[in-house]
């Protein structure tokens, strides 16, 4: 139904008078438009100079003694130093022979990989040129939701495209492709297609707070960056290191709940803990006396829920430091002494 407001009745005489316009507050949504435009426009024309399209080239054996095949891929990533040192994604650039980076000024130049940390999905990649911009990075810890974000990247080849949107959540979760979970995620809005892996997440100002990194399908609207505090501290030991160091104790575990008679008895924090799968032969675990079907359920006194829960605990500080690991066998909570390794890549 449409109405046609072009004149009001005034009260019970039945007079009408003209409908005007300047009878209501004057419409400033225009004015908030530009405003949207022009940070978006800024955003983008300061950090575009920084995003590089980055082409992979992978070998594979297509079978046991057969010839190899070469494959291609392909992502985003961003300078952010002046010396030609490049964030993108560990799943762009992982086991590829071949690295090529073109810049937004047409220039094309190889790049030799740094290190890359499957764990987090980041990876550092350099190049040597000249005249390069470098990135502002930011605080991942200073955005909110509804803030505005600009994401910059190649999605399927259009390089250098732009899209917005706004924080939709923080502190989410994802699940890594070693099976690791990466903490303290950005959920967006801002429109992710393959291609835009390991582009920068900007705010309004030209700061970087994320790396993108994923999307979910067939969702709409649900994307994921890594923090870019995250993303500093993983650089920093790759560029020192080559890797993220980890620790490991050699036991394949899954999720469990706990009978509730051993969570009452023992006083237990958490409903749930680690089924011992199986340990691996010669590992700290076999060395320390856990078995199969032990219930692991806490270390150093830290409560552990789960196999992530584990996986936080075992960072590089624990390589070669002797930790207290309470595992429940039968109706008996039992302490074991452990000394983790470094994890194998």
């Amino acid at each position: 139904m449409i109405f046609d407001l072009s004149s009001v009745p005034l009260g019970g005489n039945g007079s009408e008078v003209p409908f005007h316009t300047a009878a209501i507050p004057a419409d400033n949504s225009a004015e908030l438009l530009d405003a949207y435009s022009r940070a978006v426009v800024s955003a983008a024309e300061r950090v575009s100079p920084s995003v590089v399209n980055i082409e992979v080239r992978y070998r594979a054996t297509v079978r046991p003694g057969g010839a190899q095949r070469e494959s291609r891929g392909g992502g985003s990533g961003f300078i952010f130093t002046p010396d030609g040192l490049i964030l993108t994604n560990s799943h762009v650039v992982h086991g590829a022979s071949r690295i090529e980076v073109s810049l937004p000024d047409g220039r094309r130049f190889p790049a030799v990989s740094v290190g890359d940390d499957p764990g987090t999905d980041l990876a550092v990649v350099s190049i040597d040129a000249p005249h390069l911009t470098a990135v502002q990075l930011g605080d991942s810890q200073q955005i909110r939701v509804g803030q505005l974000v600009i994401a910059i990247g190649n999605p399927y080849g259009f390089q250098y495209s732009v899209t917005a949107g706004v924080v939709s959540a923080l502190g989410r979760s994802l699940r890594s492709r070693s099976g690791r979970l990466i903490d303290d995620v950005i959920q967006t809005d801002a429109a992710l297609n393959p291609g835009n892996s390991g582009g920068p997440l900007v705010t309004a100002d030209g700061s970087v707070v994320g790396v993108n990194t994923a999307t979910i399908l067939p969702a709409q609207g649900i994307c994921f960056a890594i923090g870019i505090n995250t993303a500093k501290f993983v650089a920093t030991r790759l560029l020192r290191d080559g890797r993220i160091k980890r620790s490991y104790i050699g036991v394949v575990a899954q999720t469990t709940p706990l009978p509730r008679r051993l969570v009452r008895y023992h006083d237990l924090p958490d409903e749930s803990g680690i089924f011992v799968v199986s340990v691996e032969p010669g590992s700290p675990a076999e060395r320390a006396g856990v078995r199969e079907a032990d219930l692991v359920v806490a270390m150093d006194e830290r409560s552990i829920a789960g196999v992530d829960d584990l996986h936080r605990l075992l960072t590089d500080v624990r390589v070669g430091v002797r930790s207290r690991v309470s595992v429940l066998r039968g109706p008996e909570k039992v302490q074991l002494d452990i000394v983790p390794e470094e994890a194998k890549e």
